[in-house]
């Protein structure tokens, strides 16, 4: 079975779920195709947070994103989170579920950001054998998410796109892609964003993720908390040129608008992909 085959067919367009708009989602039920939930918020006995999670699933399309999974650690996988997940991915039975290519924190104790890899062959090997026992464990694929990064090490000896292509056919694992994670990076590390997207495996893209960032003086900071700008939305256009129709999501964790604001900017994206999957067919009429 080839790579691409095993790709759920695109959700199209949705944004992460957020505390702010539970209740608008449920009054209003705006034309969204998914939400993705963060998994760590969800992973308890009960409240608030599932009160709303099982209402809302009973009208939208769910996967589940998380930042807790330190693929890239050296300690051991930590079972009991492992455990959580699945139990929640048993109770609101996402499409997907996905983590990111980085460490956490190191002898158990977490320190809540996502700290890029090392990219050398002993990396490589370490996270491709951890991936495929978290799969095993959750009996399926997971995506995994190319971080954005403000230091590189001296001891890679390839590229970060380089390392992500061989971990996802290594581990035979799908991959979410950020678009704005791969803008950001290649401001502060002086690469073509392009090389980057030119080298990912179309056959392993399951999702795409896009976001705001901000300038802190001449590095950008991938904070989550204002609007995609061009530059973003341009390499998206690339990105689907490239990948075809991948599911995409907008993520803002702070300074959260309204959703109105939100679904206009989703719009937009949904725009941006019907002029890029137009011009692809209408050349591949001519070609015929």
């Amino acid at each position: 079975m080839s790579a691409t085959s095993r790709l759920r067919p695109s959700l199209g367009y949705g944004l992460g779920l957020r505390t702010a708009h539970y209740q608008a989602l449920l009054d209003e039920r705006p034309k969204l195709d998914w939400l993705e939930v963060l998994s760590e918020n969800y992973m308890v006995e009960g409240g608030k947070p599932l009160y709303f999670l099982d209402r809302i699933r009973a009208h939208y399309p769910l996967v589940m994103h998380g930042v807790s999974l330190s693929i890239g650690s050296s300690d051991p996988l930590n079972q009991d989170y492992l455990r959580q997940l699945k139990q929640l991915a048993a109770r609101i039975e996402p499409r997907w579920i996905s983590d990111h290519l980085c460490w956490t924190g190191v002898q158990h104790k977490n320190m809540h950001d996502l700290f890029p890899l090392p990219y050398t062959e002993e990396a490589l090997r370490h996270v491709v054998a951890r991936i495929r026992a978290v799969q095993d464990f959750l009996g399926q694929r997971i995506l995994i998410e190319n971080v954005s990064s403000y230091l590189t090490y001296t001891a890679s000896d390839m590229s970060e796109w380089e390392f992500l292509r061989a971990v996802s056919e290594q581990a035979d694992c799908l991959l979410l892609v950020d678009i704005n994670n791969i803008y950001v990076s290649a401001c502060n590390h002086n690469f073509d964003p392009l090389t980057y997207l030119d080298a990912l495996p179309a056959g392993r893209v399951q999702q795409l993720h896009l976001a705001g960032h901000s300038m802190n003086g001449a590095m950008i900071i991938d904070t989550h908390d204002a609007p995609v700008i061009d530059p973003v939305w341009e390499l998206y256009a690339e990105a689907l040129r490239r990948f075809g129709q991948v599911s995409t999501l907008i993520e803002r964790d702070d300074n959260i608008p309204e959703l109105p604001e939100l679904m206009d900017e989703l719009a937009h994206a949904r725009a941006i992909a019907e002029s890029v999957h137009a011009a692809s067919s209408a050349a591949t009429r001519r070609l015929a």
